[in-house]
């Protein structure tokens, strides 16, 4: 994994597959008995925004200094239009990890299968993630990879660029952001922050639809089924129950309703 210096930068963005986060949650349905969410055709796949990111900040060093952009993708059921949108957006290559074995892994076999592609695929000088998966939301996977590669790794970048061997990163912080750079090859997870992603152009649909992506299986890792256990146990999963009612408090008039409205939330201990 020795940074290439005299040459342009070798970029790995991983991305993810996920329920549409806009669908409505009465779209959804819990497998009960599996602790999971069943398959809900009402709710279609997009890709991850916060990946979406990720590819746009890997153009964009593509775009200033050139390089080459390999995209990532793990799962077992893929939607062709979905995963291949990072290529309509100008990425090279896709690899996609496709394994019966990776539908239910936790972060932290997310995060081993992932590390795994990462050295098969070999030399590489940056890796980026998206901050966050919008199905999940843990934000464990990126820093998993990079504790097992071993490389340094930046967290919630909204501007992210490479100068020669070193890649420099703003960190977003609650009041303005702090500038941090680290030695390549490094992981940097991007937030929205960053901007919109672009638009997929259509000679980049088209340039995607004829590329055949690469796919890996769990034996094509040499991986241990054993070591993709689940390490953290979901012990309930269910969707909100909502429970709403509506008072209506009128008056002789507007004084009269906005006295008696205050009477109520007093009642209520809300004032």
């Amino acid at each position: 994994m020795a940074v290439r210096r005299d040459a342009v930068a070798n970029i790995i963005v991983c991305v993810k597959q996920v329920p549409d986060p806009e669908a409505p949650p009465s779209a959804f349905r819990i497998d009960d008995g599996g602790k999971r969410i069943a398959d809900s055709p009402g709710v279609s796949s997009v890709l991850n925004g916060f990946d979406e990111n990720a590819v746009e900040a890997a153009l964009r060093i593509k775009d200033a200094a050139g390089g080459r952009i390999t995209v990532l993708s793990l799962g077992s059921a893929f939607a062709a239009d979905v995963v291949k949108k990072p290529l309509s957006m100008g990425a090279d290559d896709l690899v996609l990890l496709q394994d019966e074995t990776f539908d239910d892994l936790d972060s932290y076999g997310t995060a081993l299968v992932l590390s795994e592609a990462l050295k098969r695929i070999g030399e590489f000088d940056l890796v980026l993630c998206g901050r966050q998966a919008s199905d999940w939301d843990n934000a464990q996977a990126p820093l998993g990879i990079a504790e097992l590669l071993g490389i340094p790794c930046i967290t919630v970048a909204q501007k992210v660029e490479i100068n020669g061997g070193v890649v420099v990163a703003e960190r977003v912080l609650s009041g303005g952001y702090e500038v941090v750079e680290a030695d390549m090859p490094a992981l940097v997870t991007v937030s929205n922050e960053l901007g919109e992603p672009r638009y997929p152009t259509l000679r980049g649909i088209m340039t995607a639809g004829r590329k055949q992506p690469t796919v890996w299986s769990a034996d094509d890792l040499g991986i241990d089924r054993a070591r993709l256990e689940r390490r953290i146990r979901i012990m309930d999963l269910f969707l909100p129950v909502r429970d709403r009612q509506c008072e209506v408090i009128q008056g002789e008039d507007d004084a009269d309703s906005g006295r008696l409205l205050a009477l109520r939330l007093r009642e209520e201990k809300l004032i």
